[in-house]
């Protein structure tokens, strides 16, 4: 008797939406992506954004920011990481640029969703360092895949990349996926006393490339509020 075997359907890409997006770094066009992939977590969002400047098709050294979603930092203003600094920080660089691609994942908590993500959060609020707090819930210290990434690039047409990160296994992850990474550069956020501790972390249990000592470079609590108020506009200081 023959033995019947199902193949695992394949992750594929399609892309849904694309319009015009003025941003205070310039005009991007922003591009939203489906990512059906089966092995993804039911939390997470199949849907994906690019946001480009400028042609990038059949480019090579095209700068590029992998950013996975950060709904506390991003939205929430939150100062325990830096995401919303490195978000900022990738689209002044691009602009400066002229051209370039910023991906944004939406893998929240380092791909292992919100309700996670706050758990992690109320476990580093008791002494637990990102690290702990994960495994302190069995989950992955970092979820985080990069099919789509590569995926989305190809579909842009980019032929190689200058990588915007602080994460060499980044560079890694998308080699091992196809992509031509010629050289990575770095994003580095002056600290806060929120985030300064987080990003030693980073530092000494992620391998990230960060320097030594972020709490030497942590900004006071007063300048980073004021700066957060500024970049937010009038209103916010009402």
């Amino acid at each position: 008797m023959d033995t019947l075997s199902r193949e695992e359907p394949e992750a594929r890409i399609e892309q849904l939406a694309v319009a015009p997006l003025p941003t205070r770094h310039g005009m991007f066009q922003v591009r939203v992506f489906r990512w059906e992939d089966p092995s993804v977590h039911p939390s997470l969002s199949r849907e994906h954004c690019a946001l480009v400047m400028g042609e990038v098709r059949g480019r090579r050294h095209v700068p590029v920011r992998v950013h996975s979603e950060c709904l506390t930092g991003e939205v929430f203003s939150s100062l325990k990481c830096d995401c919303r600094e490195q978000f900022d920080h990738a689209q002044a660089a691009i602009a400066a640029h002229g051209y370039g691609v910023l991906l944004y994942l939406r893998q929240e908590g380092r791909g292992i969703g919100l309700a996670n993500k706050v758990r992690a959060y109320a476990l580093q609020a008791m002494g637990a360092d990102t690290v702990e707090a994960n495994e302190l819930l069995h989950l992955p210290v970092d979820a985080r895949t990069y099919d789509v990434a590569a995926a989305m690039l190809r579909e842009l047409g980019v032929e190689s990349i200058e990588l915007m990160t602080n994460n060499p296994a980044k560079v890694d992850e998308l080699r091992k996926l196809g992509i031509t990474v010629e050289r990575r550069l770095p994003v580095l956020i002056p600290a806060n006393p929120f985030s300064a501790s987080y990003l030693d972390v980073k530092r000494r249990r992620m391998a990230h490339e960060l320097p030594s000592s972020p709490n030497a470079a942590a900004e006071p609590l007063s300048a980073v509020v004021e700066a957060a108020v500024l970049a937010a506009g009038p209103r916010a200081a009402q």
